[in-house]
């Protein structure tokens, strides 16, 4: 098994040793895809991780170089999805994913009071690091890397808590050098301190709190917090000055790093204000105890500590505004958590207090006459009658103090303006599932989901940690299946720990079942479904609708216009509305969709309970009406998008009459398609599933014959298809139904898998041959001649391509005729018609010319260079070929610029100017596509540059890894020439008896199928 190492420099080794992995920018590639592993990373992530700001232009052929280029070293381990790239390997493989586990269970173990086997498991997690995080790649990745170490400083803090909690040796000198490189960081000062005191060295412990008192004062303006305060307090109390460890204070005396001192919850002594000044009100301490399971979300919960201890500790008097910081997010996010977690850590800033209340903004409002009520009464001061009375002695009463407040699950913007204070030495933090857009001037975080390892690191505290490391794959998919939501993680891990006796795979499947899901999601007093609806019944009708049909719809993503088609209703008002849902946090913002605007998502488990609301309110008919509608406005998109950049490949589609969609067609169909991909082919799938046999049969061929199809984008178009067809079975749409199955043999063509192609294309042959329909029965017989001539049966390829030429010609099809012209005329060159193929491209050229398709007039260019090439006019052919390429690469068409790219290299390897680079890049582009045949004919161009350059020994090697990838495709004719140029390399080698056989072979070959290679004078 190849180990991966990222706790240092990026490394990858195997059983013999480190293998080599040259280059800064493939390791960088390699640490990101590591650190989203079993995750699609798409490459513009990948562009923005290995580049930063500023790609080169050719950034997106690089990564497929790079990719290409990691394979060769490490296997194939790295998968090339549509959305981008996915690297396979187990969690036990890098050593990242090694420490998360072992820290995770010593994380366990601590919370259990197992101290001892806590500080082991600490210790071995610690070891797998062999310096600062990803080798000092820096860049883009520069923030992973700096996420790890703080990761890594946690658990050195950590251990050295443990290690204190078992009473056994704590490596003083560790400390020192982590509370020296890292002065602000408090908890390890306090670790220190303890531990100096417990060996005896009571001055030193005292030195190191002046130290963090001077260094906290000057770098951030603070007091030390109360942890370390209560350490100070606490060895100052215990008296003498103790010589061995067991005079040490005991555990009350000398807390841990999560104990309070004697003195109240901030560390002080009864009777002292933080400023040495008398006491004249209480001071009061609201906050409730921190989440005991409280995990990750390191960054913002170090923004919202920067930026309360960076202003409401400082206490100088040019700052005049009152800091407030609002955390806002979906129900169950974790807001609350993350504000108490915060205020807790800043908590000695505020040495005047600390003020709690729970607004119930979500349920029903609290006035805030009471919460004022409440909080005057913790300050020792009377309760005015009115709400301005109590306002003005509110604030009057924390004018020039430091405190802090929280204000949680507030509702709206009136619960929170009475309650702030007027001073700017305190601080407010507010959390909403609103953005609170109307409170001004607020420091505003917008809390996300867990990331993939926070999730599983939280399922691990809750659940338990043993349990999630013996199953760590159904652990991710609990935390998949969980939306990585905290409150779903934290009710699926609290019923896992309550149900010893069930497996975590037993929750996968008690959560698959989406029926069920948000069911399972209930333990206790806490239930996902509740915390949704609160959101839901807050929002206005309109609102209300457009999450059910969106949740009926089962879409991942999309853009504003669809709930325009939904609602059936005007641009403003959708806008208006998905702004609502927005701010309510039950949607949110995707990306901004490649380039072609704003896209929104519901989360799943919102998803699974919209679909479940619209089951309940909305009528079948009323769903079935907005899915048309949705459904009819991708299909005017899709063919906005084909007539302005007809793809040239053979049409499926009829001309299904549809509505004009809501938005306008995006300038780049790739962008576009790229973006929307992934929803169409639920919208589709939905569509099927409500009988909607006709509009989701439109859809699914147009997307087969459209940009989408051209990228290869083989799952989704197996999928759009299959529903599709049981959709029209079920009509009893035999029309329907055959274009379809075409569809899927021009899928399973495009896969190179051409048997099947073939079978799918005599079922839709069986089903339109004795209808009046020439058109379908001529995409039929295009398929099946593109089939035939890959195949090598030329005869059978000319008829059923001539028949399909016919008929697109009476049906005034261009793009059919333009298809079918040219294979026709590529089979006219396999067997050396030349003058013939030159004609029929003429006709095609005229076809895609009329239809405006410059792809296809770019095929066209790149098939009639192979004519001049065949005919020995290489000139002629590299002009047509040069100017193919500039199409194809305007057109963003990286297969088609490939292909074009090994013929032009294979002309100039016959003129004596070919460079080894352009054929590089067309095989790690075929390789990104899956398209084995391409790979193969690039391959064997390979092995003709080195025959051409003098070098048979370096060409050997690509004509058999040809003959490898082409075997199973059923080619005969790419195989027999790939023998004959072999044949060379064994006779340059000696071998020449293999040499004659490998010539004979071929020769049979050619002869069989009547190729020009028959005619040709060998010399063999």
């Amino acid at each position: 098994m190849t180990e991966f190492r990222l706790l240092g420099p990026v490394e990858a080794w195997n059983d013999e040793g480190q293998l080599t992995i040259e280059g800064r920018k493939p390791r960088a590639l390699l640490a990101a895809l590591l650190l989203e592993r079993g995750q699609v990373v798409s490459a513009e992530t990948l562009i923005d991780r290995v580049w930063g700001d500023f790609p080169p232009d050719s950034a997106r052929t690089l990564v497929q170089t790079y990719v290409w280029a990691l394979r060769r070293v490490l296997g194939d381990v790295i998968e090339t999805k549509p959305a981008g790239y996915r690297i396979r390997v187990a969690s036990a493989a890098t050593d990242r994913d090694r420490f998360a586990e072992l820290t995770a269970r010593g994380g366990a173990a601590a919370a259990d009071g197992r101290h001892a086997e806590a500080a082991a498991l600490f210790t071995q997690g610690l070891g797998l690091w062999r310096g600062p995080a990803l080798g000092g790649i820096g860049g883009a990745l520069g923030v992973a890397a700096a996420g790890l170490d703080e990761e890594r400083l946690a658990v050195m803090e950590q251990r050295a808590q443990a290690q204190l909690g078992a009473d056994t040796q704590v490596d003083l000198a560790e400390l020192r050098a982590l509370v020296a490189a890292h002065p602000t960081r408090e908890r390890a000062r306090t670790h220190l301190m303890q531990a100096l005191y417990r060996a005896g060295r009571h001055a030193e412990a005292l030195e190191v709190f002046a130290q963090g008192r001077q260094v906290l004062d000057a770098e951030l303006g603070i007091e030390p917090g109360p942890d370390l305060q209560a350490m100070h307090v606490s060895i100052l109390r215990a008296g003498g000055a103790p010589t061995g460890h067991a005079s040490a204070p005991t555990a009350a005396r000398v807390p841990d790093a999560q104990g309070g001192a004697d003195g109240g919850a901030d560390g002080r002594a009864d009777g002292e204000r933080g400023d040495g000044g008398p006491v004249d009100v209480p001071v009061p301490a609201l906050l409730p105890p921190a989440t005991a399971d409280f995990t990750a979300r390191a960054r913002p919960l170090a923004e919202l500590v920067r930026h309360l201890v960076g202003t409401g500790g400082d206490a100088a008097p040019t700052r005049t505004a009152l800091p407030v910081c609002v955390v806002s997010g979906t129900g169950g996010v974790g807001k609350s958590a993350l504000a108490v977690e915060a205020a807790h850590r800043t908590a000695g800033a505020y040495p005047d207090g600390h003020l709690y209340a729970d607004l119930t903004g979500a349920t029903a409002p609290a006035n805030p006459e009471e919460v004022l009520a409440r909080f005057l009464r913790a300050l020792g001061r009377p309760v005015p009658d009115s709400l301005h009375e109590r306002v003005d002695l509110y604030r009057t009463t924390l004018a020039g103090r430091r405190m802090l407040l929280v204000l949680d699950d507030v509702g709206c913007e009136a619960q929170v303006r009475p309650l702030l204070p007027g001073t700017a030495s305190c601080a407010v933090v507010v959390t909403s599932r609103s953005r609170l857009p109307a409170l001004t001037g607020a420091h505003r975080i917008e809390l996300d989901v867990l990331g993939p390892a926070e999730a599983v690191a939280l399922l691990a505290r809750v659940a338990g940690a043993e349990r999630v490391a013996a199953e760590p794959a159904a652990a991710r998919c609990i935390a998949r299946l969980c939306g990585r939501l905290p409150l779903a993680l934290r009710t699926a891990g609290a019923r896992l720990a309550t149900r010893r006796h069930w497996t975590l795979r037993t929750m996968v499947e008690r959560l698959s079942d989406e029926h069920r899901r948000l069911d399972e999601l209930a333990v206790g007093d806490i239930a996902v479904r509740a915390s949704v609806a609160l959101s839901y019944d807050a929002l206005d009708e309109r609102a209300r609708r457009a999450f059910r049909l969106l949740g009926a719809l089962g879409v991942p993503d999309f853009a504003p216009w669809l709930v325009t088609a939904l609602l059936d209703t005007d641009a403003c008002a959708a806008d208006d509305t998905v702004e609502r849902l927005t701010d309510a946090h039950l949607l949110s913002v995707a990306s901004d969709g490649h380039g072609v605007g704003l896209r929104y998502r519901l989360h799943d488990l919102h998803r699974v309970y919209a679909a479940e609301r619209a089951a309940a309110e909305d009528t079948p008919q009323l769903l079935r009406d907005a899915t048309t509608r949705a459904l009819g406005s991708w299909l005017w998109l899709i063919r906005r998008h084909a007539a302005a950049a007809p793809s040239g490949e053979l049409e499926t589609c009829a001309h299904y009459t549809t509505a004009r969609a809501g938005a306008p067609a995006a300038e780049d169909a790739g962008t576009w398609y790229e973006s929307e991909a992934a929803a169409l082919v639920a919208a589709v799938e939905r569509g099927a599933a409500l009988d909607l046999a006709v509009p989701a049969r439109e859809v699914a061929l147009a997307l087969g014959s459209s940009s989408f199809g051209v990228a290869n984008r083989f799952e989704e178009w197996w999928r759009t298809h299959d529903a599709a067809i049981a959709a029209t079975r079920r009509a009893g749409d035999r029309s329907g139904e055959a274009m379809l199955l075409a569809g899927l043999g021009q899928l399973r063509y495009s896969q190179d898998r051409y048997t099947e192609a073939l079978t799918y294309f005599e079922q839709a042959g069986a089903l339109v041959e004795k209808t009046e329909d020439l058109r379908s029965l001529a995409v039929v017989l295009a398929g099946t001649g593109s089939v035939h001539r890959e195949q090598g049966r030329f005869a059978a390829a000319r008829a059923a391509l001539a028949r399909a030429a016919e008929g697109f010609r009476v049906s005034r099809d261009d793009a059919g005729l333009g298809y079918a012209s040219r294979l026709a005329a590529s089979v006219d060159l396999e067997q050396g018609r030349h003058e013939h193929a030159l004609t029929t491209l003429e006709e095609a050229h005229s076809a895609y010319r009329r239809l405006g398709s410059r792809r296809g007039v770019a095929l066209t260019l790149r098939t009639t260079g192979l004519v001049h090439r065949a005919l020995g006019e290489h000139c002629a052919a590299e002009r047509l070929f040069e100017e193919a390429l500039g199409i194809l690469r305007d057109l963003g068409d990286e297969l088609m610029t490939a292909y074009t790219l090994q013929a032009l290299s294979k002309t100039r390897i016959r003129l004596g100017t070919a460079t080894l680079p352009p054929l590089l890049d067309a095989l790690a582009v075929c390789r990104a596509h899956h398209d084995t045949l391409g790979e193969g004919m690039v391959l064997r161009t390979l092995g003709e540059f080195h025959l051409a350059a003098g070098r048979p020994g370096q060409a050997a090697g690509p004509l058999l890894h040809a003959l490898r990838v082409w075997e199973p495709l059923g080619v005969p004719l790419f195989r027999a020439r790939a023998m004959r140029d072999l044949a060379e390399v064994r006779e340059a080698e000696g071998a020449c008896a293999e040499a004659a056989a490998l010539r004979a072979d071929a020769l049979a070959v050619f002869t069989e199928l009547e190729a020009r290679e028959q005619a040709e004078s060998l010399v063999w």
